[in-house]
This record gives C-alpha cells, sequence and structure tokens, in this order.
C-alpha cells in the first residue's frame, strides 16, 4: 500500500495548510487475485459526505429545486450491461401499484429506452425517471425501487440500477497493453458528467452541507463497496482506512476540499 520507497513506512498526508485547493490523497494496492491494480481516494472514503435526499438535496437540474425532491433522478439512469437491465426489470416486476406511482405507465411502455449512442437508460416519466415517486405520492416520495427494498427489508443495491447504488462512489477501469488492469475508485464529479455537470445548479460533493456524517463513507457504504471490489479488497481497504483514522491525531487526514473550502470561507 502506497510507499514511499522505504518498506513498512506510508507517505505523509499533505497538511491542510499547504495543499492545493482540489487535492486528494490516495492509496494504491496489488489485487491478490487478479492482475488488477486498485487506486482509491482517501480523502473521500474518509470524509462524512452522505446523501441528503429530501433534507437539503437541491437536485441537478439548472436551479435550485428541492421541492421536487428529484435528487440526481432527473434524467434517468444509464445501465451498465444487459445484466443490470434484467435485473432491474426483473425487480420493476415485483413493485406493487402502492409502492410505484407511475407502475401502470411502465407496464405499458416497458422501463427502459435508447439514448443517444446506443446506450440503454430508464425511461422518463413527467420530467424524471420513471422510478421515482413524487412529492404527494400516498406510497411517500423517492425512488420506488429503493422504498420496496427497505419495506421488504432488503438491500436497496439489489433492486436498483448499478449507477444508482453505487452513487457518488465512481469506477473506473483502464487496461494497458499487457492486460493489466489498472481500477481507480474516487467520487464523481461535475467533471465526470461530461457537458451536462457544469449545468447541475447544485452537485453534492461540492456541497458542504452533505458533509454532516459523523461516520466515514467507507463505513457507511459498506456494502455498496463490497459490490464494487469484492470482500477481500475491501477488507484490505478498510483496515488501512482504520489505521489511519486511529493515528490520525499524529499523521492528519486531509479534509476534503468542499470541506477545507468552506472552512478557510469562515
Amino acid at each position: 500500500m502506497a510507499r514511499n520507497g522505504k518498506k513498512g513506512r506510508t507517505r505523509a498526508a499533505p497538511t491542510a495548510a499547504f495543499a492545493p485547493a482540489d487535492a486528494h490523497e490516495w492509496v494504491s494496492f496489488e489485487d491478490p487475485d487478479e492482475e488488477r491494480t486498485w487506486i482509491f481516494d482517501v480523502t473521500f472514503l474518509l470524509s462524512g459526505w452522505q446523501c441528503i435526499f429530501g433534507h437539503g438535496c437541491q437536485g441537478v437540474l439548472t436551479g435550485p429545486t428541492p421541492e421536487l425532491e428529484q435528487g440526481c433522478c432527473s434524467y434517468g439512469a444509464h445501465f451498465t450491461d444487459e445484466e443490470d437491465v434484467a435485473r432491474v426489470e426483473a425487480a420493476a416486476e415485483t413493485l406493487t401499484a402502492e409502492q410505484w406511482q407511475f407502475q401502470s405507465r411502465a407496464r405499458r411502455a416497458g422501463i427502459v429506452k435508447s439514448a443517444p449512442g446506443g446506450a440503454t437508460m430508464t425511461r422518463l416519466a413527467d420530467g424524471a425517471c420513471i422510478f421515482l415517486n413524487r412529492p404527494g405520492f400516498p406510497g411517500g416520495a423517492g425512488c420506488a425501487l429503493h422504498r420496496a427494498a427497505l419495506e421488504r427489508g432488503e438491500r436497496p443495491m439489489d433492486l436498483k440500477p448499478n449507477v444508482c447504488w453505487q452513487l457518488p462512489l465512481r469506477r473506473d477501469d483502464n487496461t494497458d497493453a499487457r492486460g493489466h488492469v489498472t481500477t481507480t475508485i474516487t467520487e464523481w464529479g461535475r467533471k465526470d458528467w461530461g457537458e451536462g455537470g457544469a449545468e447541475f445548479h447544485w452537485w453534492c460533493t461540492e456541497a458542504p452541507e452533505a458533509f454532516g456524517s459523523k461516520v466515514p463513507v467507507y463505513q457507511h457504504m459498506r456494502d455498496e463497496l463490497v459490490g464494487i471490489t469484492g470482500p477481500l479488497v475491501y477488507g484490505m481497504l478498510a483496515a488501512y482506512l482504520d489505521e489511519r483514522r486511529a493515528r490520525s491525531s499524529v499523521a492528519g487526514v486531509l479534509p476534503h476540499p468542499t470541506v477545507r473550502l468552506t472552512r478557510k470561507r469562515t
């Protein structure tokens, strides 16, 4: 893990006072079972980010729309592959009209549409994802898949599209000429959404109000990280981050740029 050329020594974290405004700390290590190098965004994973859907989230439209309670569901979800589509279609079949506001519309038209470039994504209904129950719906506002999973005592990630349960975690795989894969786990930022990201009035990983959790991301998103990396790699990551937290008073943990910027302003 992130060595500084000498066995048993890790790089000291840059102090917030001298770090560039957008600095992040990273750790990398080799996968014990695959030809893969993992790179993790330590700064984000140790941060207090949490989803604040329905509790201050302003959504991703061009202006603040907290009253719509759309969160990041305004544009629908892009599916990662056919398996992702099949799993969500099967989950949709289990939802009742009491759980899902647009069930009847989905039964008629389906939940999938083609996006520009040939990609597939969830169909929209009245200006947002077809799975999004709107405020005032008797079954409750929010993702119908997410709410149904919680009602059943299941994990929302087992019903929702991959991109939805992973957010704001972002996985990027790059394969070199030898076939070795480098996988980076970090946060989704505006730049990662392409030109459309610049139009967002608000984005949660840039919003200080979303960094109020006392439990770090790598712990409260444990299931999601295990789903992305597998239990063995997550165990290695968690052990390292546990150690970093335990000795943070000595080595220091670089605060997230959003938090650092907020502190400077105050």
